[in-house]
């Protein structure tokens, strides 16, 4: 089993993946690779890798390359965490939108991370670094399985399923947070655990579409504490709207929707780790890689670091697919096929994937009516997102005229801040303006 890992967040999922795949998962054969281009962090990866390898004592092979071609070669799956150049290129737009005028704050609120005008933006550019990997991987692994985790979800996963790769994603988990499964059921003071629920949507745009504890549903007493505003504005507005609870982090629900009243896009939101949390991993990966993964200091320093990595567990995910496995996978992106029923067989959606024997057995939900006309639009202007990262502009007019986000603005307007934004990052668009 050969798995490569591509992208610059490897490094914070690194300590995650390989306690999946090698203690968890008891993967003995498994062959990995991963993309480092800086020399000094290759080393620390290299030298970290072997010493949970030493530790796990099964056999397989760890190796980080430079080179991308290399560390592709002959991979059955590959893993890919990659956003090239978003924060600095997100600040750029969103000088760009804004205003000097204190009266006329320009298009300032659209900008959003994945949503709205600079949504699309981040579709472009990331498009880009995908459509490049698509490329290498034509040549060294034609027939990978691909695990993504670049962001936003819905849109690079269709962008991978387009060049012919069978892919999965992983977004944020509406699981935890704020409004999340986990948050929901302390509320209604029962352990997490014990909860079962269902979600239902698409990456960032979820909803609960079931919640019980045993026999008792849970649901019901939600939609009341929404209505009643204990959830919070948004949440009251969109059970009035859909007759839904929304599940995962609100404002992500709200960047895809038109501007209104309870939601401020974050003026600074956070792309990969900050500069203190990078501080702080390398610190204890260094301390497993000085000290060993058996000794009492790196055993605590492999403790701290699988502490602070994201929720998300895409080995999990990416063992039970190749291996066949039997497995229920909470949050899963991948085309529809059907499992919602009242949106179009290629969306691109999220639900639980549940697995057995390796094929996708995952029952059918349905959702209200009205969210699901909320959910086709959304997912309507996802996929266009995605084809203009080929450099189509009929799919990117198409776009500026479906994005429900930029509902009450002048579209044509819209389109022409749109052209501009892109022609600013020429530099970086090469496909899209390879088709001109």
């Amino acid at each position: 089993m050969r798995i490569a890992m591509i992208g610059q967040d490897v490094p914070t999922l690194l300590p995650a993946l390989l306690t999946d795949l090698l203690f968890t998962g008891k993967a003995a054969d498994a062959e990995v690779t991963v993309e480092e281009g800086n020399p000094a962090m290759r080393e620390l990866l290299q030298e970290y890798g072997d010493r949970i390898f030493a530790k796990a004592g099964k056999g397989g092979t760890f190796q980080v390359l430079s080179e991308r071609d290399k560390a592709l070669e002959g991979a059955e799956c590959v893993i890919y965490a990659g956003d090239p150049q978003a924060a600095s290129r997100f600040f750029q737009d969103r000088s760009a939108l804004g205003s000097d005028e204190e009266d006329d704050p320009g298009l300032t609120d659209q900008a959003r991370v994945n949503g709205g005008i600079e949504g699309l933006l981040h579709t472009l550019r990331a498009g880009e670094a995908i459509l490049d990997l698509c490329d290498e991987m034509d040549k060294a692994c034609p027939g990978a399985l691909v695990v993504n985790l670049g962001q936003p979800a819905a849109r690079t996963t269709e962008i991978f399923e387009a060049r012919g790769y069978r892919t999965y994603g992983l977004g944020r988990t509406p699981m935890r947070g704020a409004n999340g499964v986990d948050t929901y059921a302390k509320r209604l003071q029962i352990r997490p655990e014990n909860v079962q629920a269902v979600t239902a949507g698409l990456p960032g745009f979820a909803f609960l579409a079931e919640m019980k504890d045993g026999k008792t549903d849970l649901l019901g007493k939600l939609k009341k504490a929404a209505e009643n505003g204990e959830l919070g504005s948004l949440a009251k507005r969109w059970l009035g709207w859909w007759d839904a609870v929304p599940v995962g982090d609100v404002t992500d629900h709200a960047e895809f929707l038109p501007a209104q009243e309870g939601f401020i896009p974050e003026e600074r939101p956070e792309f990969g780790e900050t500069v203190e949390k990078r501080k702080e991993r390398i610190l204890y990966m260094n301390t497993v890689r000085e000290q060993g993964a058996d000794s009492r200091e790196g055993a605590m320093a492999q403790l701290l670091l699988l502490s602070k990595v994201p929720p998300v567990r895409p080995m999990k995910l990416a063992l039970a697919l190749l291996r066949g496995e039997t497995a229920e996978i909470p949050a899963v992106t991948r085309k529809n096929g059907g499992v919602l029923p009242q949106l179009p067989k290629e969306a691109v959606v999220e639900t639980a994937l549940l697995l057995k024997d390796g094929k996708d057995e995952t029952p059918a939900v349905r959702v209200p009516d009205a969210l699901a006309d909320i959910l086709c639009e959304v997912d309507r202007t996802n996929r266009l997102a995605a084809k203009a990262a080929f450099g189509d502009r009929e799919a990117l007019r198409e776009y500026v005229e479906a994005d429900p986000a930029l509902d009450g603005l002048d579209r044509l307007y819209c389109l022409d801040v749109v052209n501009a934004l892109i022609r600013m990052h020429e530099d970086v668009l090469k496909h899209f303006f390879g088709n001109e």
